[in-house]
């Protein structure tokens, strides 16, 4: 499985954006897909993950309620919507899966993820 991320860009606080995660191989119900970012200066953190087979989703504290994961199985895509942007929200994005399903607990962590895709910056202006 190959994954790009696209839909990043330049906004203001308090703008919205939705993220793309197109997979040139399939992803079956059987992937766990998450989101990843990247912020000048600071460690890789998961913000978002989806289970494919259960829906089930987890979102890492400092966007719940700001940012949804979905998926659209006839596009072979998961997207991130962004809402309510703030600058601590500039990062680079990018998308991840695995067929391992990990635990709830790991499903945020970047060492459960197998397959990568290339990131789309992101850059909120205060």
């Amino acid at each position: 499985v190959q994954l790009q991320a696209s839909g990043g860009g330049l906004v203001q606080a308090g703008d919205s954006l939705r993220l793309s995660c197109t997979a040139s191989g399939a992803i079956s119900r059987d992937h766990v897909v998450a989101w990843f970012r990247t912020a000048p200066g600071k460690e890789r953190e998961g913000v978002a993950s989806i289970n494919l087979r259960d829906r089930s989703i987890i979102y890492e504290n400092s966007v719940k309620g700001r940012f949804t994961v979905s998926r659209d199985r006839a596009e072979n895509t998961v997207y991130l919507q962004m809402t309510n942007l703030n600058p601590e929200d500039t990062a680079l994005y990018v998308c991840a899966a695995t067929l391992r399903r990990p635990i709830n607990s790991a499903r945020l962590s970047a060492w459960a993820y197998d397959y990568w895709g290339i990131g789309t910056q992101v850059t909120v202006s205060s």
